[in-house]
């Protein structure tokens, strides 16, 4: 009797099938999903502050610091032991995580995300790791999304959309921008906007916000008082700031991906925690600016007014009290800012490229009006706005994702009044990195691999679809030694006209297709004289089990076939797939992936 029990869960999932629609409890959960990310924001962020506070609280800030070049060393050593013996997974680029989980496995992410990027992540930044809290967060927060919809069983495309209100959460609360949370999900991960998914990104966005704004209070992230007005004249010098931060961008991202090259060949943890630890700390020991997520910078360059006040930019380091060497100080940080974010990650830490994107983006902005401003008089071009337009150009280029740019900056800043010149500096720092780089800096992994659900709404339809979907296994094989007479019978009691042609040990070898042998096969005298090898044919081509509905329709396109056999790695058949029965698969997911 006791086997017949349902436990509580069971319980209340059939009680609110009964009571509750499917649209109201996505809404139900995609609240719950604002308020846990929010939460966890809240967590990474205090648990960064206690550990970046702790360490340096009695640094010399007229000379340098040697702690610089234990602290990284310590902090990626601690993360990657954390990560290697506690986790036993990869937890590094959380963002393209998240497209994989949306492109390959239909919303599902892995149960210890929820907490192992918050611990990893925290203390990678808080020893002084030159990367960002973002990227963790944002899989943390989909992570939720993902378990909670797994929870209370939600169909995939559920799923996904509460993997969305995760990520949207997370950006919402650590940063306290609901809508960025919610653009940065449809620009970045996504598949569609329909009406049915903007409630729920909402819901959660605005919620995982306002819990952010009790707790930490109503201003914004990073102070900033606008002193001079926007004017139109100016306009030309925005938009060379937009192609400067695209260019930025794109040596942002090159670069990144070079260097993630070089630890990728490294095989031996320890050898990647020393090369990152020996590149990490010394950046950071010449240029104490590297050190965390660098937002104390980002707030000095925002606030400052005077030349006095930025040169505090080069406290603690060697270049302490050499004024005249700021903006030289700067481009080297624009330099090695990639080198020490890779290096970070690369020796075994965990962060995201959201800060250094903010962060370059500020530098970027603020070099480029002060060199105008140092050999051009005629036109002052204020550096602080200037340098908060810098930081919507460079991560609209890293991310490929203007909105995003342009809104996270707005509510970060309170700077509003900019919103003109943040949309220019951002389609023109989006257009530059486009003529070079046609994916973003999370997405161009995937992309490689062909696993990349884009906003096209044909290929993420076919991302959607799954090869054991379409494969049909009711064709009758036939062996190399059979004879003609033999394959008769076997038409007979087929209602196919292709017949795989299989050996012994089950592995295709070719086919044999009815218009081939039409004008034998009546010919009694020649079933004993023809065997099937000698008119079985190759297939135009094979799919394997393993390809991408991308791939297959290429194939298909390129054979012209309307059927093609479909094999293991091994070469084993396993049954066809024919156009007819993509089509009609590709219209009933069409219809399911659009309904509202």
């Amino acid at each position: 009797m006791t086997g017949n029990k349902k436990n509580p869960l069971q319980h209340f999932l059939v009680w609110r099938e009964g009571h509750i629609t499917e649209k109201n409890f996505i809404l139900m959960l995609s609240f719950l999903v604002g308020i846990f990310t929010a939460l966890a924001a809240l967590i990474l962020k205090w648990l960064i502050h206690c550990i970046q506070d702790f360490l340096t609280e009695n640094f010399s800030t007229t000379e340098a610091n040697w702690l610089y070049l234990v602290y990284p060393v310590v902090g990626i050593f601690l993360a990657g032991l954390f990560v290697r013996h506690v986790v036993k997974d990869d937890i590094s680029h959380g963002v393209t995580k998240i497209l994989h989980a949306i492109s390959r496995r239909q919303g599902r992410i892995k149960r210890h995300n929820i907490w192992s990027s918050i611990v990893a992540s925290s203390i990678t930044i808080g020893f002084g790791g030159s990367v960002g809290a973002e990227a963790p967060i944002v899989l943390t927060g989909s992570a939720i999304g993902s378990q909670l919809g797994g929870l209370f069983k939600m169909e995939h495309h559920r799923l996904m959309l509460l993997v969305g209100c995760g990520a949207a959460g997370a950006i919402a609360g650590i940063f306290k921008a609901p809508i960025a949370g919610l653009v940065f999900t449809i620009e970045v991960l996504m598949i569609d906007l329909t009406m049915s998914s903007l409630l729920p990104l909402l819901i959660s966005s605005v919620t995982a916000g306002t819990l952010a704004y009790i707790v930490t209070g109503t201003d914004a992230m990073f102070k900033f008082h606008m002193d001079e007005v926007f004017l139109l004249e100016r306009i030309p010098y925005v938009i060379l700031l937009g192609v400067f931060c695209g260019l930025v961008s794109l040596y942002f991202t090159r670069t990144m991906n070079r260097l993630e090259g070089v630890f990728g060949r490294l095989m031996r943890p320890y050898q990647k925690l020393i090369l990152g630890g020996v590149m990490l700390s010394v950046l950071i020991f010449f240029f104490p600016p590297l050190y965390g997520e660098g937002y104390d910078t980002i707030g000095l360059l925002l606030n400052g007014t005077s030349n006095a006040e930025w040169d505090t930019v080069m406290n603690n380091s060697f270049f302490y009290g050499h004024g005249n060497l700021l903006l030289v100080y700067l481009l080297l940080i624009i330099v090695f800012k990639v080198f020490a974010t890779t290096a970070t990650n690369g020796g075994g830490g965990c962060g995201g490229t959201f800060a250094p994107s903010l962060y370059l983006g500020c530098i970027a902005g603020f070099v480029f009006s002060h060199f105008s401003n140092e050999f051009d008089a005629t036109t002052y071009l204020p550096e602080k706005n200037f340098a908060l337009m810098g930081m919507a150009g460079v991560m609209s280029g890293v991310m490929h994702a203007p909105l995003t740019g342009v809104f996270l900056i707005a509510e970060l800043t309170g700077g509003y009044d900019l919103f003109l010149p943040l949309l220019i500096v951002s389609v023109s720092s989006y257009l530059t990195i486009m003529v070079f780089e046609p994916h973003s800096i999370y997405s161009m992994r995937l992309a490689k691999k062909g696993q990349l659900l884009t906003h096209h709404k044909d290929r993420a339809v076919l991302t959607l679809m799954k090869m054991e979907n379409v494969v049909e296994t009711d064709f009758v094989s036939v062996q190399p030694e059979m004879d003609l007479g033999d394959v008769v019978k076997v038409i007979s009691a087929s209602r196919r006209n292709i017949f795989p042609v299989v050996g012994e040990d089950k592995k295709l070898i070719g086919i044999v297709l009815l218009d081939d042998i039409r004008n034998i096969m009546f010919r009694q005298e020649l079933y004993h004289r023809f065997k099937v090898s000698r008119f079985m044919t190759s297939a135009p081509a094979r799919l394997c089990d393993t390809d991408s509905m991308e791939l297959v329709m290429r194939k298909f396109d390129d054979t012209q076939a309307w059927n093609l056999p479909v094999v293991d790695a091994e070469g084993h058949y396993l049954g066809f797939v024919s156009k007819s029965k993509i089509f009609n698969s590709y219209r009933e997911v069409l219809v399911h992936f659009s309904e509202e």
